[in-house]
């Protein structure tokens, strides 16, 4: 079995191979579509980067608390509060409502759109900026050193995809990419600030994302549940080295 600090460089391998698949399916998908179709290749997708992430959520939980322990707030007062409000906000923009549920399955044929309202309007990369959040609330109270490793490649491989994303974009838009990289802003709101964006409660009220506060209540349930979620990961990892 790893110990602590092998755990962190696991965590750094997994989440490498997940940056390659995730990342490199992206790159691949114009060319991969025009061979197998959109259908298949969403699936082929899906089925290799769902099982990868899921690995990482493992392996995450069986080992949040490794290494050195740097702080620990927890005992602090109004931390529960500030994580788990920070936390929410973050999967508003992990999860926003630009997202087709149906074309995950492939169920609806995938498409790739270009988005300019809603969520975009105060970040054009609003996963980046969720995922940066979501490292802040989970480093502030966890404070080991593996989840600072871990919040490393996660905002690394977000940064990238940063880079990455908007290369696919103007590559499949052209012009009309142009239009919206103009217009919005990578860091949250500063396209609002400086009146190149407004930003409308409208486009908020949306299935998706009152979904994504249903999500948030049940996360707050099965956090109670992460401690035997653990040991049960834990033991099932020493008992495969075992057998």
């Amino acid at each position: 079995m790893a110990t602590n600090h092998d755990s962190s460089l696991v965590m750094l391998a997994l989440l490498v191979i997940f940056a390659v698949i995730h990342s490199g399916g992206a790159a691949l998908r114009s060319r991969a579509e025009a061979i197998v179709g959109a259908r298949i290749w969403r699936l082929i997708f899906a089925a290799v980067s769902i099982p990868s992430a899921m690995v990482i959520i493992g392996w995450f939980l069986a080992h949040r608390y490794d290494g050195v322990r740097l702080w620990n707030l927890q005992g602090v007062p109004g931390t529960v509060l500030l994580v788990w409000i920070g936390t929410a906000i973050s999967f508003l923009f992990l999860y926003p409502a630009t997202y087709n549920l149906l074309e995950i399955p492939a169920v609806l044929k995938p498409q790739v759109r270009l988005y300019a309202t809603g969520i975009i309007r105060i970040s054009r990369h609003p996963q980046a900026v969720g995922q940066i959040l979501w490292c802040i609330t989970h480093a502030l109270w966890i404070g080991s050193s593996f989840m600072l490793v871990t919040c490393l490649g996660l905002i690394s491989h977000h940064l990238f995809a940063v880079w990455h994303g908007d290369r696919r974009l103007k590559a499949y838009f052209g012009a009309a990419f142009d239009d919206v990289r103009k217009n919005t802003s990578i860091l949250p709101f500063v396209a609002v600030v400086d009146g190149r964006q407004i930003l409308d409660w409208r486009e908020f009220v949306r299935p998706a994302q009152l979904g994504i506060i249903a999500a948030v209540g049940l996360f707050w349930w099965a956090h109670h549940f992460i401690p035997q979620a653990s040991e049960m990961v834990r033991n099932s990892a020493l008992e495969s080295l075992l057998d």
